[in-house]
């Protein structure tokens, strides 16, 4: 038995898949499995992705089409034997020792269901990679009381582990008592909203997520979604998603408030 089990979905990233890849047999002295959910790409990525499985490097799950960042993930999961399961976007360099603090980590604490790393741009500098859970509430205070990035990705200002409401998926180990309790990804989300809704459920299970800076991880932000980051395909995928994630009246009522504030700011100009 793999003590992680590395789920990647790759779409239309060929060297940064491959790059991942080779970033993780480099990083780390557990055993490692590593399964590659390819989701329908065309530039060339099967292909090399069905090299490394014949060799037995990878284990290969390739879709005909692009079924979703949440179905492919929970494909990958499905197929992993690793006693914790790392959700890992194929835009990501993972650096030395990561992925083992990070699991080093999860078997000091009995209530970490999600453990993530501090994650960097291309450049070593800090990337926003945790959230506060979005609410009515807290969307006031932000548009129309000023208080700043309440609902903004932020990365934490701090050398020891914290506890956070939520986080991206770009790096996400989940626990065996999270697969247990939690469970897999609500496949009803096709792009955007899955990790907030993962990270809720898990709270309310009584697990915590827990933010690690020791362990680093490089991201090559929106990368991995080439190819369905446009303005249309955000809006077309976004809107759904928060109406799923907070219901439809209160997904009117939070977009009413951002909607009002920009424009009493218009008004105001």
């Amino acid at each position: 038995m793999s003590d992680v089990s590395v789920v990647i979905v790759s779409f239309n990233t060929k060297k940064l898949t491959l790059d991942c890849i080779g970033s993780i047999q480099k990083s780390s002295i557990l055993r490692i499995e590593l399964v590659v959910v390819d989701n329908g790409s065309d530039d060339g990525t099967v292909a090399s992705l069905k090299k490394l499985a014949n060799k037995g490097v990878i284990k290969l799950i390739a879709n005909k089409s692009n079924l979703g960042f949440a179905k492919a993930n929970n494909q990958g999961i499905k197929e992993a034997r690793g006693e914790y399961v790392l959700l890992l976007n194929s835009d990501t360099v993972v650096k030395k020792n990561a992925i083992d603090k990070l699991v080093e980590f999860a078997k000091s604490k009995t209530d970490a269901g999600v453990i993530v790393p501090k994650l960097l741009n291309i450049d070593g500098s800090l990337q926003g990679s945790v959230f506060r859970l979005p609410t009515l509430s807290r969307a006031i205070a932000q548009y129309w009381f000023s208080k700043k990035k309440l609902l903004d990705k932020y990365s934490p200002k701090t050398n020891v582990p914290i506890i956070v409401e939520s986080a991206v998926m770009a790096a996400f180990l989940i626990s065996p008592q999270a697969l247990k309790k939690v469970g897999f990804l609500d496949e009803r989300y096709f792009m955007y909203y899955e990790d907030h809704d993962y990270c809720r459920r898990l709270l309310s299970s009584g697990l915590r997520v827990y933010f690690i800076p020791s362990a680093e991880v490089v991201h090559v932000h929106g990368a991995s979604g080439q190819g369905m980051a446009d303005e249309e395909n955000q809006w077309r995928r976004l809107i759904p998603s928060s109406k799923l994630y907070h219901g439809i009246i209160m997904h009117s009522l939070i977009t009413f408030v951002i909607w009002s504030r920009r424009q009493m700011n218009k008004f105001f100009k």
